[in-house]
């Protein structure tokens, strides 16, 4: 093949890793969004980021503030997504829950740690598991 890329996928050269995964992390994140709407839950924000952690998605479910990880896969070749939320990204998450808390003066809010964990079988198809109180506050 000449004229042209045939593999567009860019490759980080110092890891060797593809920036795919960041494709389908986004993908994950817009799924995982759409569900919860659907389920009822109110998107407060997206993608906090703070010197500690970053949050995915930050909702509402009635009074209760949810922190949401979302965690994708296209195949269980490493387990299930939701492994993925080690002990270590669960202090992450907590520290960026609780400057989230804090920043918007909401420290006495109810609040809990859900992760979604979603398995991206093809472009149209997908299965979607969501752990309500996956983990408690951990720093």
């Amino acid at each position: 093949m000449t004229g042209g890329n045939s593999n567009p996928l860019k490759v980080d050269t110092l890891s060797g890793k593809g920036h795919a995964n960041a494709g389908i992390g986004s993908r994950g994140e817009e799924l995982a969004t759409a569900f919860l709407v659907r389920n009822g839950l109110k998107i407060v924000e997206r993608n906090f980021r703070c010197k500690g952690g970053e949050v995915d998605i930050i909702a509402r479910d009635g009074k209760t503030i949810v922190f949401i990880e979302v965690k994708s896969r296209r195949t269980l070749t490493y387990g299930v997504p939701q492994l993925a939320v080690t002990d270590f990204k669960q202090r992450q998450i907590s520290k960026a829950a609780l400057t989230w808390l804090s920043k918007n003066r909401l420290h006495d809010s109810p609040a809990r740690f859900d992760v979604i964990a979603i398995l991206l079988e093809n472009d149209y198809s997908h299965q979607i598991e969501h752990i309500k109180n996956a983990f408690d506050l951990a720093y």
